[in-house]
């Protein structure tokens, strides 16, 4: 059973105002639901989902699939243009771009390099002009023009290799467009949103949109919102921890495809240890010299690089989701949530 206060407690001990300056999450189990906040976040505040937002893309992606309008096995060849494609997985002199599929999207097996976090020959990426403050926007010409000036990092569908790469999820925007022949805005919003009933979700496109808070870089708040509105498919949906949660309980429960993908989707390679990549999903579990007791359980979804999470714990029956809103220390999310969902299965 939730404990309020308890759990209330733990969000209030987060925020220290040095490294966290505001937390919102919540917590759902088979027996009740908890929503709170701390510091500078209340409940209904929206704040940016990042890389949770590829939770979205993938339920669109399982969707179409039910319809029978793409296969997991698709090339991208078959949806998006050589123009497009071209060039984006070149290793050791060879293109492998007619070997790439829609799965190796989903799960990062690819070999497509990172536009946004892998570094340029000056030793810099786009990640680190943001995180210095320099906000910008980005087409998908200069995504693609930046990912085929890196080199593959390995060939599509090498064993046991994966290389998380936002190129990926932004080709998966574009198939899911030209798929739908509608915007990534109007499917998300035909498709989940009002479907969900989800008022305080969207997909972030206008810069001059001041409503989510911005996230913070140790003790500043980033302000950069021609980059978020760039993200899209990538990492550009704002919510709150209770929409997040109505959308994450769908994600499990079959509402968007049928229940029988998600052990599909459970097919692990190791990403950022102890992260692993599953077929647009991941898998948070630590190594047994850091869980001996087997305590701490497996947790399935999604975070982002925000400081948001959004996860599922099969074996407690516990979902959790929500923010610490702070990009300069990404395992604070993940410690508290650990905390609030053993909190939540401790009894009275």
């Amino acid at each position: 059973m939730v404990k309020p206060a308890r759990l209330q407690s733990i969000l209030d001990r987060a925020v220290d105002n040095e490294r966290i300056f505001g937390t919102s999450f919540c917590i759902y189990t088979a027996q009740d639901a908890w929503t709170g906040a701390s510091g500078e976040l209340k409940p209904q505040t929206p704040f940016f989902l990042a890389s949770v937002t590829k939770l979205f893309i993938t339920a669109i992606i399982q969707q179409l699939r039910a319809q029978q309008k793409l296969t997991l096995d698709d090339r991208i060849r078959t949806h998006l243009s050589d123009d497009i494609v071209r060039g984006l997985v070149v290793r050791d002199g060879t293109d492998y771009y007619n070997s790439v599929s829609i799965k190796n999207l989903l799960a990062h097996t690819s070999g497509i390099p990172d536009y946004f976090q892998q570094k340029g020959n000056d030793g810099q990426s786009l990640e680190d002009a943001l995180l210095r403050g320099i906000d910008q926007s980005w087409s998908m010409e200069s995504i693609l023009k930046r990912t085929r000036s890196y080199a593959a990092p390995f060939a599509p569908n090498t064993p046991k290799r994966a290389y998380y790469s936002d190129t990926n999820f932004q080709l998966l925007g574009t198939i899911i467009e030209r798929v739908t022949k509608r915007s990534l805005d109007e499917v998300l919003r035909e498709r989940i949103l009002d479907p969900l009933r989800l008022e305080h979700t969207y997909l972030y496109t206008n810069p001059a949109d001041t409503r989510p808070l911005p996230f913070r870089y140790k003790d500043q708040p980033l302000h950069i919102p021609h980059a978020m509105a760039s993200f899209t498919a990538d990492g550009g949906m704002v919510s709150t921890a209770s929409d997040l949660m109505t959308f994450l309980r769908a994600f499990f429960s079959g509402k968007f495809f049928p229940v029988t993908y998600i052990p599909q989707m459970y097919v692990w390679n190791d990403i950022f240890p102890p992260l692993q990549s599953g077929i647009g999903i991941h898998r948070f579990a630590l190594p047994w010299y850091m869980n001996p007791f087997a305590a701490v359980p497996e947790f399935i979804g999604h975070s982002g690089l925000s400081g948001t999470v959004a996860f599922f714990a099969p074996r407690r029956n516990i979902f959790v989701t929500g923010t610490v809103n702070q990009v300069a220390y990404p395992d604070a999310a993940f410690r508290l949530m650990i905390k609030l969902a053993l909190d939540t299965a401790k009894p009275w």
